[in-house]
């Protein structure tokens, strides 16, 4: 960085953007003060812009050619616009210095674009760490001690209390909750955990103390696990980008070399003077540079973004809106993303006299006492209905809840639990109830009644499907997707409802969030380019290994945001085909510009060699042809 350590976040995110910023600011006044002749002025001004601008391009340019013993086009870049300025004062064509500075400044602007994107794996680990707490509560001969999570040992018991974050992955030894599971494992529903089951660290514990027994060090649980998987798929280098710096690397050999023979060979072979020469060589070396092609991709890609921020689609960079026009197959997270993720009441099927408002009346009464989310669901049904609430509400854990309501005894829970206080369940509610769970709903049933007490209807809780859900997926198939799976830390039948409702044919289900990394490399042998759709901190390996992570804007986790490569402002779900479009008029835009630049350069070159241009006409038809591509790529505004 151009700028020390010391000055913290903000030198390390931002001080390529003060750079080019200055540098731009510089040139300006160079210029405007060289318009006037005041030499003095400009000579001291530009000559900042170059240190400011090429400063950081300069260094990385020297380091890969003394270190690596590898030309870069850095370099090439500083050549060219130092040879500009040393023309252009040997020549007293002042304008060449202007030149110059614009060719650092554009490289200036693009390492400022390339320093945000490193920024990313940082503050994403930064993100995950945030998920688990500092310290545990170790019992320690029969008394609690704060010790440091990083002090844990395999052995030790740790206590939990309600609404606090697991700490580390354990066995529970004794105790009973409901433990919300959704940042890591996707289950749109809290999951009841009793002893002998395991817990995982940064889970939300719900209304039970746990004691737990840590099995595994804490550095293996499954939330590290996440966190070194995301920091290692974001690290990894994709073939496009090898690729981008090998024809770098290449294309600045080619011109160095031919820069050198053209200005040592044509005295002996054609009999050129030294200083015509000379003045050819360091033509070539400024219509040779690559800021056509440069300008070919960038501004095209600047515009798709800033038409996709547009419509609520943000692009992190421009790469990403590259390869999501070449996706051939896309994953999508269930819980929060097919779905909204809160649970909701269905459906209220009532029996005999009643309707399904009295059950949902009845059901409310003892459900207000109620901490579950289910509970919480079926209160928020019947918000606007006149119940009132029970007394003498007693919960029992993973059954069902009973209370006394208008002077009769109210039951809601499952069919084993309500079996204990009602004769028998209708059989006309049997058959539905059974097609709901294999639906993948819970069902909760409702008796009241003192002696003989009666069952008077039964409800269905589910995770609601986004209402644009099944038309994404189908204009996603008209597009040409090839492969489109849905993966989900839930169970085979939710899984599998959701996936028939959306139009879905290939689930995978039950994973854990190194099981939907795998998933998602599995796909990329098969199809290359894939794209992962998810919101959740489990989702966060996936994201970060697709070739493009998208991520729900609304409902995703910090994390999810912090490592998806394009983001979904408004979470909506058909703005994925969007997106794809404009990947792909970006991908048409830029072949037709790099045909464009690439034939300015050669003619240029084929016109310098031949002696038929001089230096402005060179500077002014390789600006000219940035200035070309430039305003095609800004077509995509529209």
């Amino acid at each position: 960085m151009l700028y020390p350590q010391r000055f913290g976040q903000f030198t390390r995110e931002h001080a390529d953007t003060v750079a080019a910023l200055l540098c731009g600011l510089l040139l300006f006044f160079g210029w405007f003060a060289l318009h006037l002749g005041w030499l003095g002025l400009a000579f001291l001004l530009l000559p900042a812009a170059y240190v400011i601008g090429g400063y950081e391009s300069a260094r990385e340019g020297l380091t890969t050619l003394f270190k690596e013993k590898e030309l870069d086009v850095d370099l090439l870049m500083i050549v060219a616009a130092i040879g500009a300025a040393s023309l252009g004062l040997w020549r007293r064509e002042y304008h060449l210095i202007i030149d110059g500075a614009i060719l650092i400044l554009i490289f200036a602007i693009s390492g400022a674009l390339e320093g945000y994107a490193m920024q990313r794996t940082e503050r994403s680990i930064r993100s995950l760490m945030s998920l688990t707490p500092d310290t545990a509560r170790v019992l320690h001969q029969g008394r609690e001690e704060e010790v440091a999570i990083s002090q844990l040992k395999v052995g030790d018991e740790i206590v939990v209390k309600p609404g606090e974050l697991i700490p580390t992955d354990g066995i529970i030894l004794s105790g009973y909750s409901t433990l919300n599971q959704a940042a890591i494992t996707g289950e749109s529903l809290p999951v009841e955990k009793t002893v002998g089951e395991e817990v995982f660290a940064g889970t939300l514990n719900g209304y039970g103390a746990l004691q737990i027994k840590v099995h595994k060090p804490a550095q293996s649980s499954l939330i590290q696990r996440v966190i070194r998987l995301v920091e290692q798929a974001q690290t990894e280098a994709p073939p496009s980008q090898e690729f981008i710096d090998r024809f770098e690397k290449g294309y600045a050999k080619v011109i160095v070399v031919a820069g050198i023979l053209l200005a040592t060979l044509p005295p002996f072979l054609w009999g050129w003077d030294w200083e015509t020469t000379i003045y050819r060589a360091l033509t070539f070396l400024v219509v040779a540079s690559p800021c056509a092609l440069m300008a070919a991709i960038m501004p095209t890609l600047l515009s798709g973004i800033a038409n996709g921020a547009r419509q609520g689609i943000l692009f992190k960079n421009g790469a990403q809106l590259e390869k999501i026009g070449k996706v051939r197959a896309i994953a999508f997270d269930k819980t929060g993303t097919l779905t909204t993720g809160q649970v909701q009441v269905f459906q209220v099927i009532s029996v005999s006299k009643y309707t399904k408002y009295d059950v949902l009346k009845v059901a409310a009464s003892v459900e207000s006492s109620s901490e579950h989310p289910i509970g919480k669901a079926i209160v928020q049904a019947a918000g606007d209905l006149d119940w009132v609430g029970a007394i003498q509400v007693q919960a029992i854990p993973g059954q069902g809840i009973v209370g006394i309501a208008q002077e009769e005894q109210v039951i809601v829970g499952n069919a084993v639990f309500v079996q204990q206080y009602v004769t028998n369940l209708p059989e006309e509610l049997r058959e539905i109830v059974q097609s709901w769970e294999q639906e993948g709903k819970t069902v909760v049933w409702v008796a009241q009644g003192n002696r003989e007490a009666e069952v008077i209807g039964v409800i269905a809780i589910a995770d609601q499907v986004r209402s644009q859900a099944a038309a994404t997926i189908t204009r996603l198939k008209k597009l040409g997707v090839e492969q489109i799976v849905m993966l989900t830390g839930d169970n085979q039948e939710t899984a599998h409802s959701v996936a028939k409702a959306v139009g879905i044919d290939r689930v995978y289900a039950q994973l854990l969030p190194e099981d939907k990394l795998d998933v998602i490399r599995r796909l990329q042998q098969q199809y290359q380019t894939v794209a992962m759709v998810g919101d959740g901190i489990n989702d966060a390996p996936a994201l970060a290994q697709a070739s493009v992570g998208i991520a729900m804007g609304v409902s995703g986790s910090d994390v999810a945001l912090e490592t998806a490569d394009i983001v979904l402002m408004a979470d909506r779900l058909e703005k994925i085909a969007v997106a794809i479009h404009l990947g792909r008029r970006s991908q048409l835009i830029v072949k037709q510009n790099v045909v464009v630049a690439l034939g300015f350069i050669m003619l240029l070159l084929v016109g310098n060699f031949l002696g038929n241009i001089n230096l402005p006409i060179g500077v002014i038809g390789h600006e000219g042809s940035t200035v070309l591509v430039t305003l095609s790529g800004l077509r995509l505004l529209r």
